[in-house]
């Protein structure tokens, strides 16, 4: 997909102020893909078997469009917020273009908005016309607190800018995925990390019976993935990205279409949990741990394969 160039809405700005997103240097990236080839059977390196999946169970995947994606990337912040440059930024933001692409998804790129500009886009994009597509995707890749993002000059609430896809707002996307991918911090409490000993894992499946009609609520299939828990710092590396985008594109490299969406953040929780530890040049920051935290409206199971 040939790449995009939207006008940046914002001047160059100065960089200063406080780390409300940590460098740190990843202990180890090595795929963890050996044991997840597979989903329902069949051995590592075999292809994964054909799943039935009726049409009450899993979102259509088959309109005409993917769907329009949207990336705001932050990097630079106006004096005045005390907000630090985000060196490294730039590698999330080409590696989720690249994966969001491959899926088939009509990817815009922006960089640096102010906080109106990021509610302007996002308004946008939700009066368009989604009656074709199978879903909306929107990453914010910025500073944080718990509940709001940064724009370059001041932060917003991140449910005024998932507001206009609600169902009453957006009705051309109604019962269809709208998926939100937060890259910020949610706080400032640092996360230890504790021992533990190995142990199984596992969890039934639900399913849940449907009608040919019905009224959805208006707060429905929404998927928000946020890079942390809430409280904690999320950790990012000046020269790879986030811990927690490195992940995702991976995950999506690995396992797109063959694990259902909400399973393959799962694996990506397991990635950032397991995989990396901070290594920062103030000790107090070193060896810390982060895991994301995913919240899902969703109603149906979601499975984004490459769109033919």
């Amino acid at each position: 997909m040939a790449d995009s160039n939207p006008k940046d809405f914002s001047d160059t700005l100065n960089k200063e102020g406080a780390r409300m997103e940590v460098d740190a240097r990843s202990q180890g990236d090595t795929p963890d893909a050996l044991g997840f080839k597979t989903f329902l059977g069949g051995g590592a390196g075999a292809d994964p078997p054909l799943v039935d999946i009726t049409v009450d169970d899993a979102y259509r995947m088959d309109y005409p469009r993917r769907g329009k994606a949207v990336i705001i990337n932050n990097r630079t912040f106006h004096p005045t917020t005390q907000m630090g440059e985000r060196s490294g930024t730039e590698v999330d933001a080409d590696n989720l273009y690249a994966q969001l692409g491959k899926l088939g998804f009509d990817v815009t790129r922006y960089d640096n908005l102010r906080a109106k500009e990021m509610l302007r886009v996002l308004q946008y994009a939700a009066r368009e016309d989604h009656k074709d597509a199978d879903c909306f995707v929107a990453a914010m890749l910025s500073h944080g607190e718990e509940g709001e993002i940064y724009g370059v000059d001041k932060a917003i609430a991140i449910d005024e800018l998932t507001s206009p896809f609600k169902g009453t707002n957006c009705l051309s996307l109604v019962g269809k995925p709208k998926i939100f991918i937060i890259q910020a911090c949610r706080g400032t409490d640092l996360d230890h990390g504790v021992d533990k000993a190995d142990s199984d894992e596992g969890a039934p499946v639900d399913e849940v019976d449907a009608v040919s009609v019905q009224r959805v609520p208006v707060e429905a299939d929404f998927l928000m993935c946020y890079s942390v828990v809430k409280g904690y710092f999320s950790w990012r590396n000046s020269s790879k990205g986030s811990w927690f985008i490195q992940c995702l594109c991976r995950a999506l490299e690995l396992f797109s279409g063959k694990l259902e969406f909400t399973r393959l953040l799962t694996r990506v929780n397991k990635m950032v949990a397991y995989e990396f530890e901070s290594n920062a040049v103030k000790q107090y920051m070193t060896r810390k741990k982060q895991i994301p935290c995913i919240s899902s409206m969703l109603t149906k199971d979601l499975y984004l394969s490459a769109k033919h």
